[in-house]
């Protein structure tokens, strides 16, 4: 009897399950407190089917890919104005006052950056970092997985040539690429494999052609080198095209940039985490071990501009000079001498003398003092009676010889003769005989 009870009880609840699942969603003890004791500002109401409970995870802000990873150029336009605050509608009592905003300054002097995907983590570093400096434009011709090895995906001489011809006026070229290029060149048939000597004369070549057109136009090049990268067997590569780079660059006559210990460790190894422009420990470098995050593109802007702000600076004209107002002139004779030239340095030692003139005459001397003082005896009365202390006696005036010596010496500018025995005694005596 009690096994067929348990049956039909476990039926009831197979049947409950299947015909009333969003009975599961709730809590029955709560709902049915809840409804005797009628809990304030809570609901009651059964929650819907279309509503389920869902744990949100939210993504780590440092381990999100770079911009360019989700949809390219145009995604990045929510980026590209970072750092820039936007104001704030101006207080009620503050109607009615002047506009104290800086007023719009046109970009006059345009940087234009080209490369890889690294030149474009950099472009959006260099607008940020040049935020405060309106009159510097940051142009971005730039193109992701692009390199100087496959010419038949993007031709970066050619696109060199018309960067420097075009119309958008162009001050600055920087450059950064390179990440792509470790792979064969094709030369004409043959294909010349990665870093041999054949590969570097043909890539030197086209490192060549891209600095031409800039070289022709007299547009200074800024060439950023590559980083060191979390692959020893690749990171090795960078290095050996960064050698190529600054070899290159420093002929023609640009600026290399180089990045490798200033995203490296204290061991000149990967790391990808190091201190930003506020010296904070963020994350660089993203988790492939090769690209910037978006704090490392603007660490890297940082050290380009230093280069750019020098270019700038020796590219805008020098100020006029202000005219000085002439000396008044005066017919009254001047009433102080002319100041003597300064002597020149002949590499004689320089003899400080006084102002007044030594006298000639010999010095004044004073008067002899015992080298010893009285005797007295230390169980016998003290000298001048028997007191053990008394008043200090009037202070009486300089003799004659020492007013005289005095005079002589801080006055007219003499010297005081030395006195035997005494430390200011410099003569040289002959050594007493020794006894044989």
């Amino acid at each position: 009897m009690f096994s067929r009870l348990l049956a039909i009880a476990a039926l009831a609840l197979a049947v409950f399950l299947a015909t009333a699942p969003e009975a599961l969603a709730q809590d029955p003890f709560s709902e049915f407190f809840g409804s005797i004791f009628g809990s304030p500002g809570r609901s009651h109401e059964p929650r819907s089917s279309s509503q389920p409970r869902v744990r949100r995870i939210m993504p780590h802000q440092e381990n999100r890919p770079p911009t360019y990873w989700r949809s390219g150029e145009s995604n990045r336009a929510a980026t590209q104005k970072r750092g820039k605050r936007t104001e704030t509608a101006a207080p009620a009592e503050s109607e009615g006052k002047p506009d104290a905003a800086k007023p719009d300054v046109a970009a006059n002097y345009f940087v234009g950056v080209m490369g890889d995907t690294f030149a474009l983590l950099l472009a959006n570093g260099l607008e940020e970092t040049f935020a405060d400096k309106p009159e510097i434009g940051v142009v971005k011709k730039a193109k992701e997985s692009s390199g100087l090895v496959r010419d038949d995906f993007y031709d970066w001489p050619k696109a060199a040539r018309d960067i420097a011809n075009g119309p958008q006026k162009i001050d600055v070229a920087v450059i950064m690429l390179g990440s792509n290029d470790r792979q064969p060149l094709r030369d004409g048939a043959k294909s010349e494999e990665p870093l041999s000597p054949r590969w570097r004369e043909l890539y030197k070549a086209r490192i060549d052609a891209v600095l031409a057109p800039f070289r022709e136009k007299k547009i200074p090049v800024v060439w950023v080198g590559l980083p060191v990268m979390k692959n020893e067997s690749f990171s090795a590569d960078m290095g050996k095209l960064n050698d190529i780079y600054r070899e290159a660059v420093t002929k023609d006559g640009g600026v290399y940039v180089d990045l490798w210990e200033a995203l490296a460790d204290e061991k000149g190894q990967f790391s990808a985490f190091g201190p930003d422009i506020n010296g904070q420990i963020v994350k660089l470098r993203t988790a492939d071990g090769v690209h910037l995050t978006e704090a490392g593109g603007l660490s890297v802007a940082h050290f380009v501009a230093n280069e750019i702000k020098k270019l700038y600076d020796g590219a805008r004209p020098a100020a006029p000079e202000q005219p000085t107002a002439a000396a008044p002139a005066t017919d009254a004779p001047a009433t102080a001498p002319a100041q003597a030239a300064a002597p020149q340095n002949t590499g004689a030692p320089i003899v400080f003398r006084s102002p007044v003139k030594p006298a000639t005459s010999d010095a004044p001397a004073l008067p002899e003092r015992p080298a010893i003082g009285p005797v007295q005896a230390l169980g016998g009365p003290p000298a001048g009676g028997g007191e053990l202390a008394r008043a200090a006696p009037a202070p009486t005036t300089a003799s004659a010889d020492a007013q005289a010596l005095a005079r002589h010496v801080f006055v007219e500018g003499g010297d005081q003769p030395a006195r035997a025995n005494r430390a200011d005694d410099y003569l040289w005596k002959e050594p007493a005989p020794q006894p044989q």
